[in-house]
């Protein structure tokens, strides 16, 4: 928690990385969280959907009355702990959620933010993807925005602490070891969480009285009377009882005691609830990467792929799939090392649901060599030692690689989906007891595909000149036990139906506004609040049995095929909640679309547009109250002139 200059107990210590052995119980997972308890407050869990098995946390004594304005209630409710005054509430402390809290606090709002994970900067650090996908086109143009380039610059400032058998020395600022070829920077991940930390630190002294914290899960929201504004956020922040508390890096059994109010043998728990300052307004931002609050709230969003016929667009699905998100991955590292073995035994003691042959079928360095010249060791890189060439040169002893391979750790079965349905949330009691709204089954699915796909590396690709260690243990450069990523690297969750702008009663981008052989695309110049530009780089689904899926597996298309995309405003604005901003991945694109916004630069824009549009309307110079306001009583120029000063760019 930083702002207030308070710090949770109990904090990770900074990772030093190291290969340990002797610890494969945690990287298996075995075994139940200690510790839980049935309790009468509790709604009963379904398997694989995260219910709260914990024993309520010290309630109200006051029955809590129904309010039928028709969002949910929070059943039971805790007394709260700590009340945060909050003019602009982030939800979410990913990418998108860095980016939306920074710029709110540059506009001199008072900015609360809550992460459950125990790093900030969602893709870059708990995600695990510490390598930057950008647009060749955008860096070339110079058309990336001043407040990214300023996070990148602080990436590369960081310092990395490197194993004991590292032969270029245990402390390296990033500058000096970046050398990748999937684009101009990759890093270790927990330089990413210190730059996120950082980046939000320098920006502080505009809003003071602002504050933030990891490890603290969104638990559920309060309405006013009418449904329509958001009037306190719930959350509730856990402290590790052991000091040196280190993740397990299997969210799969971690999920329940990541969302509990209850105390439990590992964690304490304080109720968080953020409210706006007395008198005063207050505008939210869902900057989770799966939509959490929208789920939550039952704001209105689409799930999955979706039919030509619902969107129109080309190269849609031939059916409505909700169940058909972008695969997910777990990301993990590997070195060249020589750690005599002792990897690949522990990952070879798993036995993973699905037999090993199952998951051995899908593997494929697709054409590339995994080490020399233009590799999948050197594509993700995250430690060069010599800073060697990664097109033409051999990797050294000591360099490190981060692994997000699509034929590889991607998992994009639907056996079960990921993402929890919205039929599936009420059945669980979600809609009372927020617990993550993921499938636990399919985590731990992910997991073990990401155990078995590090075990045949080291199996087929390992040799004399090149040994090759998966780094897992204490000080993993993942920052968990099980050397996988703290969260999954979420390419897709839930995203929101907008309000009826440019011609849709329901407003999506959509595939015909990004490519430029495509008839209908629209300009979105007279509302544009961001700027980005990707390939339609889509990782799709299927299931077990092969049968048919729904993707849209015509879509994908290379950068010189797609058009840079101007977002507008209205994707940021949900229906049905007035005081309600999108802050990433849950803006309002379709499957298609989503592909080429949900890229580390796409998100940073989504939430540094929100970011700036909150604190602007929370400014007591602003006429406007609302997000929905701002286009037609025709104050965007207005705002746009603001983001203008904040470094934020609109057109190309």
């Amino acid at each position: 928690m930083k702002g207030d200059r308070k710090r949770p107990q109990g904090r990770i210590r900074r990772i030093q990385w190291r290969h340990l052995s002797g610890l494969a119980a945690a990287m298996f997972g075995v075994g139940a969280i200690a510790g839980l308890t049935a309790s009468r407050w509790s709604p009963t869990p379904s398997p694989g959907a995260g219910g709260d098995i914990t024993p309520a946390l010290r309630l109200r004594n006051v029955p809590q009355p129904l309010v039928f304005n028709g969002r949910p209630q929070v059943d039971p409710l805790p007394a709260f702990d700590e009340v945060w005054e909050c003019q602009v509430a982030v939800i979410g402390g990913s990418l998108g959620g860095v980016a939306a809290a920074a710029h709110a606090m540059a506009s001199g709002a008072t900015t609360c933010m809550i992460e459950v994970a125990p790093w900030l900067g969602g893709q870059i650090s708990s995600q695990g993807v510490s390598a930057l996908d950008e647009s060749l086109r955008m860096r070339q143009a110079n058309n990336l925005a001043p407040s990214w380039q300023r996070f990148r610059q602080l990436i590369k400032q960081q310092i990395a602490t490197l194993p004991a058998w590292s032969p270029g020395g245990t402390e390296r600022a990033v500058a000096d070891i970046n050398s990748c070829w999937v684009g101009s920077l990759c890093f270790p991940p927990q330089a990413g969480a210190q730059a996120a930390e950082q980046f939000l630190t320098d920006t502080n002294p505009s809003a003071p009285a602002s504050r933030w914290a990891t490890m603290t899960a969104f638990k559920g929201a309060e309405f006013d009377a009418t449904g329509r504004r958001i009037t306190a956020v719930y959350g509730v922040r856990r402290i590790p009882k052991d000091p040196s508390y280190i993740p397990q890096g299997r969210l799969s059994t971690e999920l329940a005691e990541w969302y509990s109010w209850s105390p439990t043998a590992a964690f304490d728990r304080v109720p968080v609830k953020l409210q706006p300052p007395p008198g005063e307004r207050m505008v939210v931002i869902d900057a989770t990467d799966t939509g959490e609050l929208v789920a939550w709230a039952k704001v209105p969003y689409r799930l999955g792929s979706e039919s030509k016929a619902t969107t129109g667009e080309p190269n849609a699905a031939a059916f409505d799939n909700p169940d058909c998100t972008q695969a997910f991955t777990y990301p993990f590292a590997v070195g060249i090392h020589d750690d005599g073995g002792d990897s690949l035994a522990a990952l070879s003691r798993l036995q993973p649901t699905y037999g090993l042959h199952e998951h051995q079928s899908v593997f494929d360095l697709e054409g590339f060599p995994f080490f020399a010249g233009k590799s999948v060791f050197h594509y993700r890189r995250i430690v060069s030692q010599t800073r060697s060439n990664p097109y033409t040169d051999a990797p050294a002893p000591g360099d490190i690689s981060m692994i997000n391979w699509n034929r590889g750790n991607d998992w994009n079965w639907m056996d079960p989906p990921l993402i929890l349905k919205a039929a599936e949330l009420e059945a669980s009691g979600q809609h009372q007891n927020w617990m993550g709204g993921l499938s636990q089954s399919a985590l731990k699915f992910g997991e073990e595909h990401a155990l078995m796909f590090a075990r045949w590396l080291l199996e087929t690709q390992a040799g004399p000149n090149y040994p090759l260690a998966y780094l897992y243990g204490a000080d993993s450069p993942m920052g968990t036990l099980s050397g996988l990523s703290m969260v999954p690297y979420f390419r897709e969750g839930r995203r929101i139906a907008g309000r009826a702008a440019y011609g849709q009663d329901e407003f999506m981008i959509r595939e015909n506004d990004l490519r430029y052989d495509f008839p209908g695309q629209r300009n979105f110049g007279p509302t544009a609040v961001g700027l980005t530009h990707y390939a339609i780089d889509i990782h799709g689904c299927r299931y077990r049995n092969w049968h048919p899926s729904g993707d849209a597996v015509s879509a994908p298309a290379q950068e010189p095929r797609v058009k840079p995309v101007q977002i507008p405003l209205e994707s940021l604005i949900p229906q049905g909640v007035d005081n309600l901003l999108i802050g990433g991945k849950a803006m309002a694109a379709t499957h298609i679309a989503n592909a080429s916004t949900r890229i580390h630069y796409g998100e940073w824009q989504a939430g540094a547009a929100a970011g700036v549009t909150a604190g602007w309307l929370v400014s007591p110079n602003t006429p406007i109250n609302d997000p929905p306001e701002v286009i037609p009583s025709g104050y965007l120029g207005a705002l746009q002139e603001v983001m203008r000063v904040q470094g934020l760019r609109t057109s190309w």
